[in-house]
């Protein structure tokens, strides 16, 4: 739970006309996960034919079935056996002429949503020039007496317009809106030299205005005009129904033969995948190359050898330094809901150390001691429960810090903000808050000295002996920060420094400088300048991070002082509105606060935990599998 399981490199040799069976086996089994290099360098890639059939008629199908299908699979038997390539190609080739049936209708469709489209928008305009219950064609008549424009104009200049408008002689009135524009009809006077309209042009301009469309089919009597639209909502309809029957007997004639070609490509995928990366040719041999947890290995060596007898074999060595393993982490089902917190950061490399436990803890108990209330947290315990969708993996992170939060509440003794309902098993923040920051304090402490050992671990895994005894970040940088807080423990309680602290931490500041000072270019006034420089950047790094765990102790406090105010403000209520008030605090408080506090436990353990030990860039280990659903 610690750390990734133990893997193997594996080379499984087998006959090249055999290898979709392989592969289908690899699936099957779950544990083989394709990571090699093999056949690039020589440009030849096994199977990388029939992984672009494959991707060709993958495709293909997920339009046909997103179109007229439907989403189950059906049951993959266990003799099944995945197609060879020539019976790929004849799938592929079958899709295409389904897919060419069905595109038929798919563009009729999409033709028949535009026009509906268009529909709807001329339905819209005709809504609002009804209102006129003008013939829009002898309203905009170029030949008439009055100079008439329709459009809209933002609702704010509605006033302005119709005062400059008034001036040159003309007539506004709005007849229809939509949010913040207003629909309008201006008309006046025509003139023969034009000057009027060029004028009425400027002002219209000057207010943000916008002609509306109207399109020919309105361009009529309104009463005619009614009578379009319904006659082509009428055909519309129809078409849409006998579209939808064309498509039902689209699938229909092709629902069985799609359902089994479906199961081909599920059973095709495997040897498809394994080609893009881990598979190559030796003459008439391929070569599966990848990664296998050695607890796996005897299971998989078994299965090949009672399905091939002997016709593939198997090579398995550990890995070598330096080479890049991929990381299988797996984790006791309480726990599996929390590795989103980790792996929110990065993936952890492999033979490092996993921090999933820690974290959770860590978290947890951040995020209570600074968001201590049993009102609050039983809120949002039942709160998390509510959660799904996409939220719901969220749902046991949030139910576990109400959990943390109700517990620390009866720490504190607050309920609802109240601290007389309960006895505190321990005493509110507020009641000493110096002795809350000393206890955030000493908790960044144990984190920090936590976070160093467990990249002295790392390096040590990683055969980095001589950076984990002698860097900054390893034994050499603890030692410094443990003996210097020693020290100046001593000198706050009036004893000094102390010689073992100071003999302690000068032995330390030592090894680490010169040990950064080989590691690091340049001439040796170089490399001692760099070795103070980054050295002294370590202590104070350490400190800052240190300092930074006082935000603990703030949100605790802050977070009684929030609950005081909405006390403050209920009480200058009335009856009704200290009830309300206090109502809507709580709220305000369990979503503002607790978001905020939140983000803030997750900085912690991101930026003061992982940035110490953790990079994050390791690999997943991702095995074949046969899909057998699309849940």
């Amino acid at each position: 739970m610690f750390r990734a399981r133990p893997m193997l490199k594996v080379e499984l040799l087998c006959l090249a006309s055999e290898a979709q069976e392989v592969a289908l086996l690899l699936a099957r089994h779950g544990s083989f996960g394709p990571a090699g290099t093999a056949g690039r360098e020589t440009g030849r890639r096994l199977g990388e034919g029939y992984r672009e059939l494959y991707l060709e008629a993958a495709a293909r199908l997920d339009k046909i079935l997103e179109y007229c299908g439907d989403n189950e699979l059906a049951p993959i038997p266990d003799d099944a056996v995945a197609p060879n390539e020539r019976e790929l190609a004849a799938i592929n080739a079958q899709l295409s002429e389904i897919w060419q049936a069905c595109s038929v209708c798919y563009e009729r469709e999409l033709r028949v949503a535009e026009e509906k489209q268009r529909l709807a928008m001329l339905r819209e305009t005709y809504a609002r020039l009804s209102v006129l219950a003008v013939d829009p064609t002898r309203l905009l008549r170029r030949d008439g007496l009055l100079d008439t424009r329709v459009g809209q104009i933002p609702a704010t200049n509605l006033k302005r317009l119709a005062d400059a408008l008034s001036v040159a002689g003309y007539l506004i009135k709005e007849f229809d809106r939509a949010g913040d524009q207003a629909f309008v009809v201006v008309a006046g006077p025509r003139r023969a030299d034009g000057e009027g309209r060029h004028r009425l042009g400027g002002l219209l301009t000057q207010a943000g205005w916008r002609d509306l469309p109207i399109p020919p089919e309105l361009r009529t009597d309104p009463s005619v005009a009614a009578r379009y639209i319904e006659d082509e909502e009428h055909r519309l309809e129809a078409q849409v129904a006998v579209h939808c029957e064309l498509r039902q007997r689209n699938w229909r004639q092709f629902a069985d033969w799609l359902r089994q070609g479906r199961v081909a490509l599920a059973l095709a995928r495997p040897l498809a995948e394994a080609s893009e990366l881990g598979l190559s040719g030796k003459g008439r041999l391929a070569v599966f190359t990848g990664w296998v947890p050695r607890s796996a290995l005897a299971g998989l060596r078994a299965a090949l050898e009672a399905r091939f007898h002997g016709r593939c074999v198997v090579q398995a060595r550990a890995p070598e330094a330096g080479e890049r393993v991929p990381s299988l982490l797996t984790y006791p089902a309480w726990l599996r809901p929390f590795t989103g917190l980790v792996r929110g950061y990065g993936v952890p490399r492999y033979g490092e150390f996993d921090p999933t436990l820690p974290v959770t803890l860590g978290y947890l108990l951040l995020f209570g001691a600074m968001f201590g209330d049993v009102g609050h947290g039983t809120v949002l315990a039942a709160g998390g429960m509510l959660l799904h969708g996409r939220l719901a993996g969220l749902r046991w992170v949030v139910v576990a810090a109400g959990l943390a939060s109700a517990g620390f509440g009866l720490v504190y003794g607050s309920v609802f903000g109240y601290e007389d309902w309960i006895t505190p098993l321990w005493q509110s923040p507020l009641h000493d808050p110096a002795r809350l920051l000393e206890l955030a304090v000493l908790f960044g402490v144990a984190f920090i000295a936590a976070t160093l050992l467990i990249n002295l671990y790392n390096r040590l895994a990683a055969g980095r002996p001589a950076d984990a005894l002698l860097g900054g970040g390893g034994l050499a940088g603890l030692l410094l920060y443990l003996a210097l807080l020693a020290g100046l423990w001593g000198l706050a309680e009036g004893g000094g420094f102390g010689v073992l602290p100071a003999l302690f931490a000068a032995v330390a500041w030592a090894a680490m400088t010169a040990w950064i000072g080989l590691e690091s270019a340049g001439t040796s006034g170089e490399r001692l300048v760099v070795a103070l420089v980054e050295g002294l950047e370590t202590v104070i790094g350490l400190f800052a991070n240190t300092l930074s765990f006082l935000r603990v102790a703030a949100f605790g406090l802050n977070h009684v002082a929030l609950a005081l105010a909405v006390f403050a403000i209920a009480d200058g209520m009335g009856s009704v509105g200290h009830g309300v008030t206090l109502a809507l605090g709580n709220v305000v408080i369990i979503v503002l606060e607790g978001a905020i506090v939140a983000i803030q436990a997750l900085r912690l353990m991101y930026y003061e935990g992982f940035s110490r030990f953790f990079a994050g860039d390791g690999i997943e280990f991702r095995p074949l599998q046969l899909v057998t659903s699309d849940k």
